[in-house]
């Protein structure tokens, strides 16, 4: 009984929003799913217990900016990009960092991809940079907790103005093949996972 009324608390929380505009944590996705989303095709209802994933990661941000604040260093939380660019999003954070500014993005993952992780995760990258390329700051950290014990790992990335060229780039070609109804092919070098895991599924398996 208990858990049905959670559940279903966290299917309102999360309820779908139109998309009408690119995010910023849609550099993580596969172009195809980006479409489908604008295209309203049917998809797989999200798990509660995939919804209080991504809950737990909201409540990892504000845990870490809180302390990022008691330490002094914020200059802006929740920083909204400039307004009339292609991206749409939100930094968590800027702080000071040896008297000048730096974006920090939060992330929470999975011990196994915590342990293995040498380099932040390129989906993450690309989010980071699109953030230094709209507040004009030339560094940034990705940030990752361990969901399972709490410790910690940083990247230290300077801005890279071809790879922002080339995201920027490959998103106004998909603005353009949303507005002509022309779907984008599944990049060549996407992870498997990813598949499997997608909510349009289904529907990409029928213009296999």
């Amino acid at each position: 009984m208990l858990k049905e009324l959670i559940d279903q608390f966290y299917r309102d929380r999360f309820k779908d929003r139109e998309q009408k505009h690119f995010y910023v944590t849609d550099v993580a996705r596969c172009p195809r799913q980006v479409y489908f989303k604008f295209k309203k095709y049917p998809k797989k209802e999200t798990e509660p217990r995939v919804l209080r994933i991504f809950d737990n990661g909201e409540q990892t941000h504000t845990r870490i900016v809180s302390a990022l604040f008691s330490l002094g260093v914020v200059q802006a939380a929740e920083v909204k990009t400039p307004h009339g660019q292609l991206f749409s999003g939100r930094a968590d954070v800027i702080i000071g960092l040896d008297g000048k500014p730096c974006v920090v993005e939060i992330k929470s993952i999975s011990k196994y991809k915590f342990d293995k992780l040498t380099a932040p995760d390129q989906g993450h990258l690309k989010q980071l940079q699109l953030y230094l390329h709209y507040f004009k700051i030339p560094k940034g950290i990705v940030l990752y907790e361990n969901k399972d014990n709490q410790e910690l790992k940083e990247f230290l990335i300077d801005y890279d103005e071809s790879l922002v060229k080339n995201i920027l780039k490959e998103f106004e070609v998909l603005e353009k093949q949303i507005k002509e109804d022309s779907i984008p092919p599944i990049p060549s070098d996407i992870e498997h996972w990813r598949c499997e895991y997608c909510e349009y599924q289904e529907e990409c398996q029928k213009l296999v």
